[in-house]
C-alpha cells in the first residue's frame, strides 16, 4: 500500500476534518495586541485531501503542532494568554481525543521506528505508555524548532540599539507565543520520572522562552520551568542549575501579569537544587530580589498574595539564615497584618508562624512589637468576616512566642493582660505552662543549630 493511502493518512483526514469544520465555525477576532491570524496559522497544519504530496511523518508532526496549540486553550492563564482565549472548549477537547487516537494508531503502525526513536532517548520502550511514544518520538525534532521561533523575535543583548519594537520588527511576535504555548504544551505531557531524561531538550527552551522581553512568552516559559521542576530530580538538571536559577532572578521584577508563576517556579527551583545547603547564595539572592520588588509596592495587593502563597518552603529551606533578612521581612508583614482583605492577612499569619518557627528568634527587637501587633489584629479581628480564622492563627502564633521566649513574650504581653477585649486569650495563655525556652527548646521550634542566633 503507498505511503499517501496508508490507513494513518486517512486516519489523518477523518480527525482534521471535525477540526477545520469546528474553526471554520468559530468566531475569531484577533487580539488588539496580535499583529498574526491565529486561526490562518492553524487552518494549513491540519490534513486535508490536497495533503497527499506531503511526507506522511511531516503530516503528523503537523498535525500534533496544531492540536498542541487548539489543546493549550483550555489550561493557560488568561492574563499572558489572550492569543488563544476564542477557542472554545469543545474544540479544546477535540483536539486533545484526536491526538491520543493517532498516538495509539502510530505505534500501531510504526512500531518498530517508534520502539528504536524512543530507545535513542535512554528511555525502556516498555515502561512508556502508547499515547506519549508519538510525543516523545517529535520531541528532538519538534523542541529545537519552537526554541528558534521563539528566539526569532527576541532581543539581541549584544547589540545595544536591538529593542523591543526592533525584535518584532523583524518578526512578528505572535509566532513566538504560539511557540511558546506549543511548547509548553509538549513538556507538561510528560511526567516524573520520564522529564529528566529529556533535560538537553526541555530546558534550552525554556530559558530562551523565559529570556524573551514579551511577557506572554515569559509566561509560558516560567509554566514549563515550574512543570520541569516538579517533575526532575535536581541531579538531572546538571550543569543548568546556575543558569535556571539566574534567570529565575532576572526575572523576579517582572511584570505583575507573570509575577505569580515567577515567584511560584523561582521557589520550586532554588528550594530543589539547594535544599541541603541553607547557606547558598542562591538563597540569599533570591530573597533579596523579591522583597526589593515587594518593598517597591508593598500595597499591590496581587503581588503579596501570590508571594504569600508561594513563599514557605524557601523560609523552610533557609531556615536560622532567615535571621538576616528581619529587617526587611517584618516591616512588611506588620503592614499587611493590618491590610483590608483577609486573605493577605490570614497568608501573613501563616508565614509569621513558620518564621518563627523556623528561626527560634530570640533576644530581637521584633517579640515586643510582633506581641502588639498580634494584639491588635485579634481585636481587629472582630469587624472581619473570617475573625475566627484570624484569631486562631494569631493565637497560635503566640502560643509560639510564649512557649519559645519565656520571660521575654511574659514582659511583651504584660502590659496586654488588663485589656477587656482580650480577655478570652489573656485566659487561654495565663493557663500554659510557660516553660524557660532559654534553657528547653520548644517542640514547635525547628531549631538548625546548637544554639539560637540573634538579630
Amino acid at each position: 500500500m503507498s505511503e499517501s493511502s496508508s490507513p494513518l493518512r486517512d486516519l489523518l483526514f477523518r480527525l482534521s476534518q471535525p477540526i477545520a469544520e469546528s474553526l471554520i465555525n468559530t468566531p475569531y477576532i484577533p487580539h488588539e495586541t496580535s499583529n498574526i491570524s491565529v486561526k490562518s496559522f492553524l487552518q494549513p497544519l491540519l490534513t486535508t485531501p490536497h495533503s497527499n504530496t506531503k511526507n506522511i511523518h511531516d503530516s503528523i508532526k503537523d498535525f500534533v503542532l496544531a492540536c498542541s496549540l487548539l489543546s493549550s486553550s483550555s489550561h493557560f492563564t488568561p492574563e499572558y494568554s489572550s492569543f488563544l482565549s476564542w477557542i472554545p472548549n469543545h474544540l479544546s477537547s477535540l483536539a486533545i481525543d484526536s491526538f491520543f487516537q493517532l498516538s495509539d494508531a502510530y505505534v500501531t503502525n510504526f512500531h518498530e521506528r517508534n520502539s528504536i526513536r524512543v530507545s535513542e532517548l535512554g528511555f525502556d520502550v516498555e515502561s512508556v505508555p502508547n499515547e506519549k511514544r508519538l510525543l516523545l518520538e517529535l520531541m528532538p525534532q519538534v523542541l529545537p524548532f519552537l526554541k528558534d521561533r521563539i528566539k526569532e523575535s527576541s532581543i539581541d543583548k549584544s547589540d545595544e540599539s536591538d529593542e523591543f519594537s526592533a525584535a518584532s520588527a523583524r518578526v512578528p511576535v505572535g509566532f513566538a507565543v504560539i511557540a511558546a504555548c506549543q511548547f509548553r504544551w509538549f513538556v507538561t505531557q510528560v511526567g516524573y520520572p520520564h522529564l529528566g531524561k529529556l533535560c538537553g531538550l526541555v530546558i534550552p527552551c525554556a530559558l530562551t522562552a523565559v529570556d524573551h522581553w514579551s511577557p506572554e512568552v515569559k509566561g509560558h516559559g516560567m509554566d514549563s520551568l515550574m512543570h520541569i521542576g516538579k517533575n526532575v530530580d535536581a541531579s538531572e538538571f546538571g550543569g543548568y542549575q546556575d543558569v535556571i536559577l539566574d534567570a529565575c532572578c532576572q526575572n523576579i521584577a517582572s511584570s505583575d501579569e507573570i509575577w505569580h508563576p515567577v515567584v511560584e517556579t523561582s521557589v520550586i527551583l532554588v528550594t530543589l537544587t539547594q535544599r541541603n545547603n541553607p547557606r547558598s547564595p542562591w538563597f540569599e539572592r533570591m530573597l533579596t530580589e523579591m522583597l526589593s520588588h515587594l518593598e517597591r509596592q508593598p500595597r499591590n495587593k496581587e503581588r503579596r498574595i501570590a508571594w504569600l502563597k508561594s513563599v514557605d518552603p524557601l523560609f523552610n529551606a533557609v531556615g536560622l539564615m532567615l535571621l538576616a533578612h528581619f529587617r526587611r521581612i517584618f516591616p512588611l508583614f506588620f503592614q499587611w497584618m493590618h491590610a483590608d482583605d483577609d486573605d493577605t492577612l490570614i497568608l501573613v499569619l501563616k508565614c509569621t508562624y513558620i518564621v518563627l518557627r523556623v528561626t527560634w528568634i530570640r533576644n530581637s527587637p521584633y517579640i515586643k512589637r510582633l506581641v502588639d501587633e498580634l494584639a491588635l489584629v485579634y481585636k481587629e479581628a472582630a469587624l472581619r468576616t473570617a475573625r475566627e480564622e484570624i484569631r486562631a492563627n494569631t493565637t497560635q502564633i503566640l502560643i509560639l512566642l510564649q512557649e519559645s521566649k519565656g520571660l521575654h513574650f511574659k514582659v511583651a504581653w504584660e502590659k496586654h493582660q488588663s485589656d477587656l477585649n482580650l480577655s478570652t486569650l489573656v485566659l487561654l495563655l495565663s493557663g500554659r505552662d510557660n516553660a524557660n525556652p532559654d534553657t528547653i527548646p520548644s517542640k514547635h521550634c525547628g531549631v538548625q543549630g546548637s544554639k539560637p542566633l540573634k538579630t
